[in-house]
């Protein structure tokens, strides 16, 4: 569900830490699945797609086969002018946008005050920006308890949701 603004999120926190333990720990993997999820419930009813994910994940990770197995992962991020242009690992095939053009990403200046913005592929590069935000210091991708989003790498693996930011959350917990 696409709110008015966007807004912090439990459940993207959640999705960031499980994340987190892929990098900190060895042979660890995930299995993205903010297109199967439902609207009330972090836990989807359909389970096939998401054992799936894992079974390649698995492949990839566990049994050292050479196969893609994860989704796009936010790499790093230039800012260019008014865009933030965001580089991404796990590319294999190239970065497509299903089902017409990107969304879920928002995009804040230095008031860090997030707004949605308008993204597009360039090559394994995505470019975001809004009018709304001359000087780009941040992007979220899918920061939300249930995101609209749908950027995935060509051999059919959705991407990961992301923050670029490390801001303390506005109900004012530090990080």
């Amino acid at each position: 569900m696409i709110t008015a603004k966007p807004v912090e999120s439990n459940w993207a926190e959640l999705r960031e830490a499980q994340l987190l333990a892929t990098k900190a720990l060895p042979r660890v993997g995930l299995a993205v699945i903010t297109d199967v999820g439902e609207k009330d419930d972090i836990h989807p009813t359909r389970k096939a797609p998401v054992g799936a994910r894992l079974a390649v994940a698995a492949r990839g990770i566990a049994y050292g086969e050479r196969i893609e197995y994860s989704g796009p992962v936010y790499k790093s991020m230039k800012v260019k002018g008014d865009k933030a242009i965001l580089m991404f690992d796990h590319t294999d095939g190239g970065l497509e946008a299903r089902g017409g053009d990107l969304t879920g990403f928002a995009i804040c200046g230095p008031d860090k005050k997030f707004v949605w913005a308008k993204a597009r592929l360039d090559g394994n590069k995505v470019v975001v920006n809004s009018a709304e935000v001359l000087q780009p210091v941040a992007v979220r991708f899918g920061w939300a308890d249930f995101p609209v989003v749908n950027l995935w790498n060509k051999t059919g693996l959705p991407a990961t949701p992301f923050r670029t930011d490390d801001f303390p959350m506005i109900t004012g917990a530090k990080k």
